[in-house]
């Protein structure tokens, strides 16, 4: 018996079940269905996350210290141990090693992180805020190239800044957008924010305030200070400025270096009198030298370039960190993640292949009379046995193909299920789920390995039936 006589008599005999073979069928596609739904919201999630990531451009940056911080003692309460780790010996992060680093071939920009609270003052409004001081040229990079509403500062003396919608709302403003727009909540219009065009905004004046040493209260009365309820010898230095620009909302996923309240031009902000601190090192240096930076951010031209420079800096005698030594880390996540969530579906096309087993036997319990006329007329074992596999085998094939629909369907409806809750709470449109092609042809081929694996034992069942029993056979 050729190879094509077989598969046709493994339809033909599909076809005389129809019902048993549908429902049998059906049982495979629901569980290639869980799988391929499951599976597809795992590498949903991490294609999102790995996205954002890449958007955002951290597989490219790295931050630069001046020593490694033990957090888990600091939030164990043991400070004593962070304090011992300052006072080891180590180069200081100045002027000279922000040079060196950026002489490095292949780093694009390399810029100290400056970033100290302010108080922002508009009109009548103030708010409590971060200041994050950035060089002009990280206007050509994300997110500062998409700036939705007015323009980067073209240089690092500009007194220009750009300023966070969550501060804006705080100032009691929100910018009107046709596009996407925003709806006050009850407390925001008790609270009196309105809603505003980014023209009143742009260029209108802002004052920022800091807090710095008022040194002519203490030499007065050095030791009135001692005493805690007559004041502090502080005052506020008032620093104006422009808006020129409004920052998108950040994102999850955003680079938590560039999240801040206001940004202003690094040469510009220097110029700004404040007493605050600008890294751990200026709480936790018992000696006081603080000369020098907390920390500095690097980004590097390619992907590639990263861990070159990152061993070179270390070299420097500095410590580096980039979201690429964590990408491993988020990998395992979810593998483990894709894990759990594959198990369901794999558990239904279980009980789906029963299903497929049972079919099987019952159809050679009611072909034995047939399967006996093969063997009499010359039907070797291995022949029967392809019958039965071609059976089962169609049967995963056509389960497969369903399983992939309804997985498809599934996944659409829980997709626009979960964005419709999202953005009701204000979140972005995302695609939680994502079938790649290795995703849908591995789905098949699974299908039909399981059922190839299922009918097995049918098909071994009725290779060794004896001929001259099943010819006896009602």
């Amino acid at each position: 018996m050729r190879i094509d006589d077989q598969f046709l008599l493994g339809l033909a005999n599909l076809w005389r079940m129809k019902l048993r073979m549908i429902l049998t069928t059906l049982g495979v596609a629901i569980g290639i269905g869980a799988l391929v739904s499951m599976v597809s919201f795992g590498i949903g999630m991490q294609k999102n996350v790995t996205d954002a990531i890449r958007e955002n451009d951290l597989f490219t940056s790295l931050t630069v210290t001046g020593q490694e911080i033990d957090i888990q003692s600091a939030m164990q309460g043991n400070i004593e141990g962070v304090i011992e780790s300052f006072q080891a010996e180590a180069p200081l992060l100045n002027r000279d090693a922000l040079e060196k680093i950026q002489s490095l071939d292949g780093v694009e920009i390399a810029f100290p992180e400056i970033v100290f609270p302010v108080k922002v003052r508009m009109g009548n409004e103030e708010t409590q805020t971060t200041l994050r001081a950035l060089p002009a040229s990280m206007g050509q990079f994300k997110p500062f190239n998409e700036i939705p509403y007015g323009h980067f500062f073209a240089s690092d003396s500009a007194s220009l800044v750009l300023l966070n919608p969550s501060v804006l709302k705080e100032l009691k403003r929100v910018v009107k957008d046709p596009e996407n727009p925003v709806a006050l909540s009850w407390e925001d219009s008790a609270r009196g924010v309105r809603s505003v065009s980014a023209d009143s905004i742009l260029g209108k004046e802002i004052e920022i305030i800091t807090s710095v040493i008022d040194v002519s209260k203490i030499m007065q009365n050095p030791l009135n200070y001692l005493n805690t309820t007559t004041g502090r010898p502080f005052r506020e230095a008032v620093t104006p400025f422009r808006i020129g620009g409004l920052l998108k909302e950040p994102s999850e996923f955003s680079d938590s270096r560039f999240i801040s309240g206001v940004i202003a031009p690094i040469g510009r902000a220097e110029e700004i009198p404040q007493l605050g601190f600008t890294s751990v090192r200026d709480l936790f240096d018992p000696s006081g030298d603080t000369e020098g930076y907390g920390a500095f951010y690097v980004r590097v031209r390619r992907t590639q370039d990263l861990d070159r420079i990152q061993e070179k800096i270390e070299e420097m005698g500095y410590n580096t960190f980039s979201i690429m030594e964590q990408l491993d880390e988020i990998k395992k996540g979810f593998i483990i993640l894709d894990t759990a969530l594959g198990t369901i579906g794999i558990i239904a096309l279980f009980v789906a292949a029963l299903g497929i087993i049972n079919t099987m036997v019952m159809s050679i319990l009611e072909r034995t009379r047939e399967i006996g006329i093969m063997k009499a007329i010359g039907g070797s074992e291995n022949e029967i046995k392809g019958i039965f596999f071609f059976e089962a085998g169609a049967i995963g094939l056509i389960g497969g193909i369903f399983g992939l629909i309804l997985g498809w369907i599934v996944t659409r409806i829980a997709n626009v299920v979960a964005n419709y809750i999202v953005t009701q709470q204000g979140g972005p449109v995302v695609d939680y789920f994502y079938m790649p092609i290795w995703l849908l042809l591995g789905a098949i081929g699974f299908s039909i390995f399981v059922s190839l694996l299922a009918g097995l034992y049918p098909a071994m069942r009725a290779a060794r039936v004896d001929p001259v029993e099943a010819l006896r056979h009602d």
